[in-house]
Parts: C-alpha cells; structure tokens; sequence
C-alpha cells in the first residue's frame, strides 16, 4: 500500500487529487497490427488530445488519466509525460501485455517468472530508458470466457509483478467476457482482489457476473462509456444502477477508454469527456448524488492504485457493501 502515486512526472501523493480521475483511457496508441488502421493516436493527435484534457481540467476538474497503453499497443511514455505537463493533468502510464493477437512472437517461449522480472525492471527503472515509470499493470488481456494459455502467463507475469512491486492490475476482458477466470488466475497468483480492476464489464449485460466480481472484492470497469457501437449508455446505466443498489458502489471505476483518432472532440468524436457532460448528468438525474459521484470518479480509482481500500469509507479487503450499501437516495431507480 502506498499513498504516492508514480504518474509520467514523477511521484504524486493520492492526497494531492482533488478532482475526478478517468480510470481507462489512451493517450498513444497503435493497434494497427490488428488490422484496423484508425486504432491510433500518433504525436500528430497530441496537440488536440492535449486541448481536451486541459478544457476538461478546467471544466470538470479533472485531475488525474490513467493510461492504460502497455508493451505491444504502441505506448509512448515520452509523449504522455509532454500532455501531462502542457494540459495540467496528471498521468499514469502502465505496462504489461494485452490479449494475445497483439502478443510479440517471443512471448511464446517465455515462463511467467521472466515475463514478470521484465515488468519489475520496466517498474522499478523506467519504461525503455527513459527513465518514467509505470504506476499501474495493464491492461493485461484475454479474449473468450477463460484466458489462452499465452494470456495466462501474461496475467500471472502481471500477478506476480504486481505483488513484488505494490502496484494494482487492470485487465482487458474482450467484451466483458471472462473476467471471472482472470480473476481466479490473479488471485491464485497470490495478488489480492481489491488489486484488480475487470475491464470492459460495462459491454457484459450481465448483473450477477458483477455483483460476482464486486463481491469477491474487484474493481469493476465500466470503460466504454459513450461506446455507443458496442453497448448504449442506456443499457451502462442500468448496469450501474443496479451494482449501486446492490450496494457496491465502492467497486466500480468510470471511463470512456479513447482508443482511436475518431474519437476525439477535434475530429468530431465523444472525447474524453463524454463522461462528464453526458453520462454522470443521467446518473445525477436518476437520483445519485455528489457524494456517491465522487467516490466513482474520485475515491475509487485512488484506492485502487494505492491499495488503501479502506480509505475514505470504502470497503474492507474483503470486498462486500460499505456501511451504507452505497445506494442512491430514496426513491432512486434500481
């Protein structure tokens, strides 16, 4: 557990985040190897992308991005660390590896012990040499309802590095599915649940998977928010009222997860800050209040990357709904 968060330029005590925090999002990004060739955010993207963040600094309040661009999606630390001093918002970079069509050839041949030392070198000396370095695992990946044997490796590497090094894991699951098995592996790796945030579980249109995960003591990222091509915000806020009423508020995480140029305010997309303009007004109007918003966009992601679960009236280690449920008033829908 630590209160200092590594972000691009250098430690941040958690206590030093006064705004909300996007949980999930890109800032460099190249995915092209999955044949689809607009995946990216190039440094020709980075002026725009910093224009946004800095309007949403000044907006909303945002405060902190964490990055989830890891080893083999084109992460540029470099670059992150420029948009973190030119927009005002801190950043979070990662490392890891994602699912396994984007796995380089090597990974083949390479024990999960040794996938884990390269992650606490990158960890523990920087990214590349450049010297920045990752405060969070991710996202790690699998496809289907149980990892590949390859992505079994990558999550345990991630597991096992994360218990060395004191940092959380966030994890891609492709399309909300298997996040049960990526748990089970993680924490068969020795890494507590309260560690782990499941991505994506808001395209997974299933409640009792979540209240699943949310129990055991996972994070549960809702990521895609304004991803209107994969799932409706319609059907993401019912998921998320219904984890609420379940009283496990305390586990969920909000983002919107930029991951292609399209998306980008400046070339007509949602932008980062669909979250704060359109999804939470629809949360507020459904009956949830500030406090209960900030502990979504604020708290959560904070003790999830310092592992204080208990702070600020969370949950304990253990998972299960805080004193209060964590409900929405009354009168609230489900």
């Amino acid at each position: 557990m630590n209160d200092l968060l590594q972000t691009v330029t250098g430690p941040l005590p958690a206590s030093a985040v006064r705004g909300p925090v996007l949980a999930h999002e890109h800032l460099a990004l190249d995915l092209t190897r999955g044949a689809d060739s607009a995946a990216t955010l190039t440094p020709g993207h980075r002026a725009a992308i910093t224009e946004e963040l800095a309007s949403l600094r000044g907006e909303f309040g945002l405060s902190l991005l964490i990055e989830l661009t890891c080893r083999g999606m084109g992460r540029d630390v470099a670059g992150m660390a420029r948009i973190a001093a030119d927009s005002g918002v801190a950043v979070v970079a990662a490392t890891g590896w994602y699912y396994e069509p984007f796995h380089p050839a090597e990974l083949s041949r390479t024990s999960a012990e040794r996938l884990a030392r390269t992650l606490v070198g990158e960890i523990e000396r920087g990214c590349g040499g450049s010297g920045i370095r990752p405060g969070v695992i991710g996202e790690v990946g699998s496809h289907g309802d149980r990892p590949s044997e390859p992505e079994a490796r990558t999550l345990t590497a991630a597991a096992l590095a994360a218990t060395h090094t004191g940092l959380s894991v966030a994890t891609h699951a492709q399309f909300g599915r298997g996040g049960l098995a990526q748990l089970e592996l993680l924490t068969a790796a020795g890494l507590p649940p309260h560690r782990v945030s499941i991505g994506h579980q808001d395209l997974l249109d299933d409640p009792a998977v979540h209240r699943e995960l949310a129990a055991a003591g996972a994070y549960i990222a809702f990521d895609t928010v304004g991803k209107e091509s994969y799932q409706s915000d319609r059907v993401r806020l019912r998921l998320l009222l219904a984890l609420v009423e379940s009283g496990y508020a305390d586990r969920v995480l909000l983002s919107c997860d930029v991951s292609r140029h399209g998306y980008l305010v400046s070339e007509g997309g949602m932008g980062y800050g669909h979250l704060f303009r359109s999804f939470l007004p629809r949360l507020r109007a459904a009956g949830v209040d500030e406090d209960l918003i900030d502990g979504l966009t604020r708290r959560n992601p904070l003790r999830f990357l310092t592992g204080r679960d208990t702070a600020d009236g969370g949950p304990s280690a253990e998972g299960g709904p805080s004193a209060d449920g964590g409900r929405p008033p009354e009168g609230a829908p489900a």
